[in-house]
């Protein structure tokens, strides 16, 4: 009988796309897929440090398995991602349990781990490297999709910002972008394989290839500089060093086959207009803008060295929204960060209020142990304080979302269906190419079918609609999705 794996995935997207290539690689090596971790040989933990509550589940979890393990000493436990990048003294600690450690650079090496941890516990933790572009390989890893249709394609990794609240520097490391052809063949392989979505994936996604443009600036032409940075930056007067996002977005959505394109995430101090330009000119590129403003406080701003002001942001938001049409802009916005005081966070409802976000992600601030946040102990503010503050900010969320809502009532959209409502199995949900959810009368949709709906009715965090056409049934079957804690 063939052993079997199970994968847990706590975090962002990254964590999300990275579960996905540990899947694919443990199902090179013979594994197949279980979705219950009590029948699974190998147990895979890909964790997240971002915030506390990803920390506390992963180790209520882990705790958890120690029973399972020693009901079946053979059962194999690996434990990955950023935290086991960060913490990986504790969990050996806490957890002596578990049979591998690995961080975030070293995922290809999992199943050569799995054999070795056969002779004992391993801990494998390769520290984040400097800037080089040798440091990415150019062969995707083999990859088990959560969907056919849909796919996240890895633009760089790493963060050179020094937000003050994050710890991603430090467990993924500084920018490294791929090479720009890499990623453009990467994408037409997708397509045969039949996706129609792409998120391109990085940490800071605007500021792609500029450390590919800025090597390559102080060098004479060579012929594989076409493969590094793309045709567009090569046949320029000028080789400066600037971010590639734009020409990638164009040259993407030129793929044919590629349906929808997006991304994730921006930051907003590098937001450029040829962006901007690019996504209302390409027609894949989807009319969605995740664009984390954080607080909308300049003080707060910059003790979060976030690098803009509040009029920044909102003067960057109303060019994007000018050249963009019909364009949907979500949010980050975080409560309760060192030092906040009631003027600040009254900034912050009035810049929410004023943008009209079409959603948020909100959260009270979390210390992350090793960052300069974690060390402003003296400046923590009241829990409670703190909790009627992120209540009144949810409010003012949840009345500017279901404006924005409300203004799509009677149009007609495009969706690409998820698979059938969680609370109504009489009807599917899809999603807009706004990224919002749509519920609608259907049933048994296959998922990656394209419809055309109309909206019907409101809420803050969803919409209702009609079935009116199906355009495009998927090309290729659905996979068992990846698990995702």
């Amino acid at each position: 009988m063939r052993k079997k794996y199970a994968i847990q995935t706590y975090g962002c997207q990254m964590n999300e796309n990275d579960s996905e290539r540990i899947a694919g690689l443990l199902e090179v090596a013979g594994l197949t897929r279980t979705l219950q971790v009590e029948n699974a040989d190998v147990v895979v933990i890909n964790t997240c440090c971002i915030r506390e509550n990803a920390d506390n589940k992963f180790y209520g979890h882990l705790g958890n398995l120690k029973k399972l393990k020693e009901e079946d000493p053979s059962k194999r436990i690996l434990v990955g991602g950023c935290l086991a990048q960060k913490d990986q003294e504790t969990i050996r600690d806490r957890a002596p349990h578990v049979d591998v450690v690995f961080g975030t650079h070293n995922l290809e090496r999992v199943t050569e781990l799995l054999v070795a941890s056969n002779n004992g516990p391993i801990v494998e933790i390769v520290d984040p490297l400097p800037h080089d572009l040798d440091t990415l390989a150019s062969e995707p890893l083999p990859t088990r999709r959560e969907v056919d249709h849909a796919a996240w394609l890895t633009i760089q990794t790493g963060c050179d910002n020094s937000c003050a609240f994050c710890i991603v520097p430090q467990v993924r490391g500084p920018e490294v972008s791929r090479p720009f052809n890499d990623l453009l063949n990467e994408a037409k392989n997708l397509v045969k394989d039949g996706v129609s979505e792409i998120t391109l994936l990085g940490q800071n996604v605007n500021s792609y290839g500029r450390d590919i443009t800025l090597k390559l600036r102080g060098q004479e032409p060579q012929e594989g500089d076409l493969l590094l940075a793309g045709e567009h930056w090569n046949a320029r007067e000028k080789r400066s060093a600037s971010p590639l996002f734009a020409d990638l977005l164009r040259e993407v959505g030129n793929i044919n086959g590629i349906r929808r394109i997006r991304y994730t995430s921006p930051h907003p101090k590098d937001m450029r207009e040829d962006v901007m330009k690019a996504m209302a000119q390409t027609d894949s590129v989807c009319e969605h803008l995740h664009f984390p403003v954080q607080s909308g406080s300049d003080r707060i701003l910059r003790e979060m060295r976030r690098g803009y002001t509040a009029e920044r942001y909102l003067s960057k938001l109303a060019q994007a929204r000018a050249i963009i049409p019909d364009l949907a802009v979500t949010t980050d916005i975080i409560v309760g960060f060192p030092g906040e005081t009631n003027k600040d966070f009254e900034d912050t409802l009035e810049l929410a209020a004023s943008a009209q976000f079409d959603s948020a992600f909100t959260f009270i601030f979390s210390p992350r142990p090793g960052t300069e946040a974690a060390e402003m102990h003296e400046k923590f503010c009241n829990k409670e304080e703190v909790q009627d503050r992120y209540s009144r900010l949810r409010e003012v969320i949840q009345r500017s979302g279901l404006i924005k809502h409300q203004e799509r009532i009677g149009k007609e959209e495009e969706v690409i269906v998820e698979g059938p409502s969680k609370k109504n199995n009489k009807l599917t949900t899809g999603r807009t190419r706004q990224n919002k959810v749509i519920h609608f009368p259907a049933i048994a949709l296959p998922v990656g079918t394209i419809a055309i709906t109309r909206v019907e009715e409101a809420t803050p965090n969803y919409l209702l609609g009609s079935l009116l056409e199906i355009v495009e049934k998927p090309r290729t079957k659905t996979r068992i999705p990846v698990v995702s804690g």
